[in-house]
């Protein structure tokens, strides 16, 4: 963990990249779907495979609720409610192209997902951020080591963060390669800094749900406990 004191400053706002927020029908998608989905994606959308900027979010439902606990197994299926969403993360230049996927139905690994409405969403003032998955390498380093380089990261898109907390490993796998993650919160940051790392992202496959920035609840709550 690295943890110093709040400081903080000016706030500029940007629009530049935003998420898209699309109503889906779909019943069900595999745990492990991030590369199932990217490819998916990109053979709509081919500049999401290289863009500045742009990321795909992973479908994401909770991990446990009425007696119902996600999947170990990678090829176990996810049941989707209507209310789930996917979200991909789109630069303002590329918005136009990204809301064309509305009517199309998409294949994912065999299950059909049908694009019926789309909303935008602006990037969060919120300066907590978390990032599900992130990777620097093809191996997950020690915690110490994936710090310092999320560390340096931010530093060379000059964001200081007061505090770092790293969190769950994850695996996703791709054709031939198991690509190890790891979660990242990110505390004490000006509103200004955060719109930035939404924006930029961190370290590598951003098109696999990797390094995308997320808003959460101030880090000061996480691991409190009741008096």
């Amino acid at each position: 963990m690295y943890w110093q004191e709040e400081n903080k400053r000016n706030v500029t706002i940007s629009d530049e990249v935003q998420d898209l927020v699309y109503k889906i029908r779909c019943t069900s998608l595999p745990v492990d779907h991030a590369f199932a989905l990217a490819e998916e994606i990109i053979s709509f959308l081919p500049w999401m495979a290289s863009e500045t900027g742009a990321g795909i979010h992973s479908v994401h439902v909770a991990d446990s609720g009425n007696g119902w606990m996600r999947p170990e197994n990678p090829d176990a299926l996810l049941h989707l409610s209507r209310r789930t969403k996917l979200i991909l993360r789109v630069p303002k230049k590329r918005l136009e192209s990204a809301l064309s996927l509305v009517d199309e139905t998409l294949d994912i690994a065999g299950n059909k997902m049908t694009i019926e409405s789309v909303e935008q969403r602006p990037l969060s003032k919120l300066t907590t951020l978390f990032c599900r998955y992130l990777v620097f390498s093809e191996q997950l380093e020690p915690e110490n080591i994936f710090l310092d380089k999320a560390m340096k990261a931010l530093q060379e898109i000059d964001i200081i963060p007061k505090k770092l907390l790293p969190g769950l490993e994850k695996t996703i796998q791709k054709p031939g390669k198991m690509i190890k993650t790891r979660s990242l919160m990110i505390a004490g940051i000006s509103a200004e800094e955060s719109f930035k790392l939404q924006q930029k992202g961190l370290g590598m496959h951003h098109q696999l749900g990797c390094g995308i920035f997320i808003p959460h609840k101030d880090i000061e709550e996480v691991g409190k406990t009741p008096e």
